[in-house]
């Protein structure tokens, strides 16, 4: 079987042109503590590029911050599948970027939890259910 949870270089939001587009056009999916902006592009070269971040004002010590990146990344990298293939069958590319916004270190069932319906909000979102 080939290897499917994955989050390879390719697959990370980096491009600052398409992050200034995703934060000034897109559009914003939120599950307490976890909000995903997320748009529609045509510029990627896979099929779903992410970012993460945490907000210093709340965290200031950097090793919070890097381990909820780390919690999400890892949360977002077991759940990705779905949307993936749903937007490979549509022939569509999606930006998104993670942003925790809690106050409190989470743990990682928590994250999980989140980011999962954060996902399954966009995948209803891609294929067109509301």
């Amino acid at each position: 079987m080939a290897k499917q949870f994955t989050l390879k270089k390719a697959e990370r939001l980096k491009r600052r042109k398409i992050i200034e587009q995703l934060f000034s056009e897109g559009r914003a999916v939120t599950a307490f503590p976890i909000r995903v902006q997320y748009k529609m592009v045509d510029q990627l070269t896979v099929p779903l590029q992410a970012g993460f971040s945490v907000s210093s004002r709340n965290f200031k010590r950097a090793v919070d911050r890097n381990r909820i990146k780390r919690l999400m990344r890892e949360a977002y990298r077991l759940q990705k599948l779905p949307l993936e293939q749903a937007l490979q069958t549509k022939e569509q590319q999606l930006a998104l970027f993670l942003i925790y916004t809690g106050k409190e270190l989470p743990v990682y069932a928590l994250v999980k939890e989140k980011v999962e319906v954060v996902l399954k909000k966009l995948l209803q979102t891609v294929n067109g259910v509301k």
